[in-house]
């Protein structure tokens, strides 16, 4: 049972019933002291509260019966702006934002270059421009969170990014210390994780989401929040081997797991065995179409690879919901089926495993819903993905 001092309470039901105007988006004052257990009183406290700091708005609902209309509470979606920035190899995509999770503006930019000062202002030369744009709302722009693809420690420092080259990098300091904003940095993997739970599987406290690109990376909600590890650095499992002696790693091992199951390491096989130089989804969509034997083989091996580390991972954790982020299985048919196929061990516990909807846009969209979370100090966050949201950018 939580205990605490008058203040600390105060902050508990603040969190509790703002997190369920979020999750409800239009809600009355007697259904909220319904669903969370606190009295009216408490509950129109914390309201007059919300309302002052222009958090939340009332509006008047219409219906056809007599009597006085119900006021309902929603969340004022543009009393400030989340920044959500996904910093990959070739380019930085950059997304704002409302306070109810929907994407009101994307812009990427292709990058030619790894040096950190260079990308370090860039960085700072963008986030100055929507700064100023949104400067008029009442809370500006309320935070900033940056997916790296690398790893991260707890104290949101970056020891290593290997696309880049960077080693012990501070971007989160020298970021505040140049545009006077939070500014959050989290493994991208671990953001995918995130937008799982707050966008897709809102009830679930045990999930697993792998994600499938250059390498392999796995982010993990357990019980309810995100799990780390004792440094930060838990989630790595692109580099658990899978075949002893196997094919060499740029981390010094032979046989790691995402030298067979990455979606980069599937396109390079491909590309060599076919003697041809590039390749895109359009044309793996082609060939998926044309029912190629040789590409459905390759795809064959893919899967068989990818389910050994999945196994692993399902004997692990048992997780309630195994989610893969992969833009290739997103476009084979059949692709969630015939990995379950490959999980047939009777000690194999999952309730589901689903090829996520998202694609390589989780990572932006994880990164714009921590920060949401972090600006209202909400311990749980429940968005809806709407028409105008993040799919359609």
């Amino acid at each position: 049972m939580l205990t605490g001092d008058a203040a600390f309470i105060k902050k508990m039901n603040k969190s509790l019933i703002l997190s369920k105007i979020i999750e409800h988006k239009l809600i009355s004052r007697a259904e909220l002291s319904k669903i969370t257990g606190l009295n009216k009183a408490t509950i129109s406290v914390q309201v007059s509260d919300l309302l002052d700091k222009e958090l939340i708005i009332e509006t008047q609902q219409e219906h056809k019966s007599l009597g006085r209309r119900p006021i309902m509470l929603s969340v004022n979606r543009e009393a400030g702006f989340a920044l959500g920035i996904d910093l990959d190899k070739n380019s930085i995509t950059f997304t704002i934002s409302d306070l109810i999770g929907t994407s009101v503006q994307t812009d990427i930019i292709e990058l030619q270059v790894s040096d950190y000062d260079v990308i370090l202002k860039l960085l700072i030369e963008q986030i100055t421009c929507y700064k100023f744009k949104f400067a008029h709302t009442r809370y500006g722009l309320v935070g900033i969170t940056i997916g790296i693809h690398g790893i991260v420690n707890k104290d949101e420092m970056i020891d290593f990014v290997p696309q880049h080259g960077w080693r012990n990098k501070t971007l989160k300091k020298d970021l505040e210390n140049e545009i006077g904003v939070n500014v959050y940095i989290e493994n991208n993997a671990n953001l995918c994780s995130i937008a799982e739970k707050v966008y897709k599987h809102h009830q679930s406290n045990n999930l697993l989401s792998v994600s499938l690109y250059s390498g392999i990376g796995l982010g993990f909600i357990i019980n309810g929040g995100l799990f780390k590890g004792f440094h930060g650095y838990a989630g790595e499992i692109g580099h658990m081997i899978v075949v002893p002696n196997g094919l060499p790693c740029r981390c010094g091992n032979l046989g790691c797991w995402e030298q067979y199951a990455s979606e980069l390491s599937f396109i390079t096989q491909f590309a060599e065995n076919q003697k041809e130089l590039a390749f895109n989804l359009e044309d793996f969509q082609n060939r998926i179409n044309e029912h190629d034997p040789v590409f459905l083989k390759e795809i064959d091996r893919f899967i068989m690879y990818l389910s050994i580390g999945l196994n692993n991972l399902i004997n692990l954790y048992n997780p309630e919901i195994l989610v893969v982020n992969s833009e290739i299985l997103r476009l084979y048919p059949n692709a969630a089926e015939e990995l379950k196929a490959h999980l047939s061990s009777s000690i194999s516990h999952y309730s589901d495993l689903l090829i996520s909807e998202f694609g390589k846009r989780a990572c932006i969209m994880g990164a714009c819903a921590l920060t949401i979370q972090n600006f209202l100090e909400v311990s749980e966050l429940c968005l809806t993905l709407c028409e105008e949201s993040f799919l359609d950018k």
